[in-house]
């Protein structure tokens, strides 16, 4: 869980930061998931898979924590609840697009 409230809380190394942000599994497939628009919750839920309520839920609260995602509410009967990238979440699309590639380019070469 990383909620980084300031500077000082980050880990010296970029890489490290980064990994504390997106590491988990199903936060890495939620931003996939994300970068083509807004969503709601059950929608999330059946795209990102096998990942249970609880858990999404979790995930998602730290990632709006984080800056990554906003949540936007309507007062409507029953509740609707989007899902969607900030600007700062959108900055890791060329990181996204960078792993697709790369398992791409690995099937590839498992394949031969």
């Amino acid at each position: 869980m990383a909620n980084v409230k300031d500077l000082n809380s980050l880990p010296p190394c970029p890489v490290e930061t980064t990994l504390l942000l997106i590491g988990s599994k199903w936060k890495v497939l939620i931003l996939r998931d994300l970068i083509d628009g807004k969503k709601r919750f059950g929608e999330l839920k059946r795209s990102v898979g096998s990942v249970s309520q609880k858990v999404l839920t979790a995930q998602l609260r730290e990632m709006e924590a984080d800056g990554l995602v906003k949540r936007t509410v309507f007062a409507e009967v029953p509740p609707r609840v989007e899902y969607e990238l900030t600007q700062l979440g959108f900055s890791l699309k060329p990181i996204l697009d960078s792993l697709w590639a790369w398992g791409v380019s690995y099937k590839a070469q498992l394949a031969k």
